[in-house]
Order: C-alpha cells, then structure tokens, then sequence
C-alpha cells in the first residue's frame, strides 16, 4: 500500500469517528430532553430539599393538601387552597383537586380551615339543610358562598357533589323529603321487588315511581297528567279528573272566536 493511500485510510478513520461521537452526543442531549408521556407520576413524597426528578409535583409526607413542585431540580414546597387536596395524578392540570377526586390514604395531615361567614372552607361544595331538605347546597369559591338547588325531586349528595334520587343519598330521608310513602305491598307478592307507579295524591301532573319501597318523584310536563288506567304520561284532558276546564266566554268579545282554558296544576 503506498504511502498516499495508506494517508487516506488513516484520514476517513479520523472522520468517520468524530461524526459518530458527535452523533453520539446529539443522541444523548435529545435523550435528556425528551418527555415521556407514558411515564407514570412519582408518588413517593418528597423533602422540601429533595426532588425524585427534575420536574414535576410530589406529595409531601403525611400531608394531603401539600406537594413539592420542582422545576429544574429546585424543590418549593406548596399548599392547595384551604378545601382542596393535592392530587397525585394531575400530571398537567391544576394538581389541587376536590376531597372526591383525591385519595389521601397515607397523608391525613390537612391545614386549619379557614371558614367565613358562608363557608366551612374557603372552597368547596357543601349540603344545606338536614335530612328532610335535602335538594339545597352551596359552592364556596374563595370563601364566597353561591347557594343552588336542585331540580325537582332530586337531592343533593355530598358523596359525589352531585343532584341524585332522594334514595340514593345516604343522608337523605327520601319518604320525608318527598312528603310521599309507597303503599307496602303484600308479603311474598311477586311485586316485592318490582317498579311500581302511582299518581300523586297532590296533583295531576306528578307521579312517583316506587324502587324496593322508596319513592322518587317524577313529572309530565306542562298540560299532561298521570293515567292511571295506562300507568303512563297522557294529555290531561284524558285523564278522569284532570281535565282543564274552559273559562266562560263572553259572546261579544274576542273569546268568542277562540276558547281560553285554565289548567290545573303546580
């Protein structure tokens, strides 16, 4: 091999090697700064001094309204508003969440409430009234008290901050509440168990529909009434003692032409 060639070899060795170094080196940079979006969140708390990695939000130890944010390694220990907790999936979101959404198990430690004149705590979703009124609640939002209520016949669960049939909150008395009792029914009946449908002795327009013997209140609507005969919704004008009668017309006037009708309902 002359001296030339072997000069060339020598030469395409020396670059073949920097680029794959410089490759190399590329490669670790992106490695670095590349998210994982599959990662799953560090759950083990953090110290006020200490960051398990150099971004992200981290529980603090025995409490559940506290977390560690860290942001290029440096750890700053927060707190969620007073009513809120710290949610250990939030990965992106906000990470303080409401007491439903959040699993304390581990970290019962809370800051002292901080209540106003409206509200237990200064965020928040909670009942008003006891448990014969129970469709009434209030949203606290930095510890101004908004008061809600909810649609006819249902109640509100503090459980899952949400409106739910009477007999489906725990602290509700559903027959109490809806002023109505379902009629027992025979013992070894085959209805023991059923669905049953009756007419509110208050009105037309309202039925209750009976589940293991507790009632839930449900309505027709504007101008219908409950039928009895069809355990169904009807036009109140077919349901036996429903129907709305018609005013006195005065022949002179207008009404003479087009006829005018009272309903009777709530």
């Amino acid at each position: 091999m002359s001296y030339s060639t072997l000069s060339v070899a020598i030469l395409a060795i020396i670059v073949i090697s920097s680029c794959n170094g410089q490759f190399q080196r590329q490669r670790q940079v992106v490695d670095r700064n590349r998210v994982d979006y599959n990662k799953k969140p560090v759950t083990s708390p953090a110290t006020p001094a200490s960051c398990p990695d150099k971004q992200g939000r981290y529980p603090v130890q025995g409490q559940c309204d506290a977390y560690i944010e860290c942001i290029d390694g440096v750890p700053t220990e927060k707190l969620c508003p007073d009513g809120l907790l710290f949610n250990i999936n939030a990965r992106f979101n906000y990470p303080c969440g409401y007491p439903i959404d959040v699993n304390c198990e581990g970290r019962p430690q809370l800051q002292r409430a901080a209540p106003t004149d409206d509200c237990p705590h200064q965020y928040g979703y909670f009942k008003l009234g006891d448990d014969v009124d129970c469709g009434r609640f209030m949203n606290c939002v930095d510890g101004v008290g908004f008061e809600f209520n909810c649609p006819e016949g249902l109640a509100f669960s503090k459980d899952t901050y949400r409106c739910d049939y009477p007999d489906q909150v725990s602290d509700c008395n559903a027959e109490a509440y809806l002023k109505f009792t379902c009629p027992p029914v025979e013992q070894n009946s085959f209805l023991q168990d059923e669905i049953r449908l009756l007419r509110s002795p208050h009105d037309c327009q309202h039925y209750y529909l009976c589940v293991r013997g507790q009632p839930r209140l449900l309505s027709c609507g504007e101008g219908n009434a409950f039928n009895e005969l069809t355990n169904a919704c009807d036009a109140a004008e077919n349901v036996t003692g429903c129907e709305p009668p018609f005013m006195k017309e005065d022949p002179t006037g207008p009404q003479s032409v087009r006829r005018s009708r009272t309903r009777l309902f709530n």
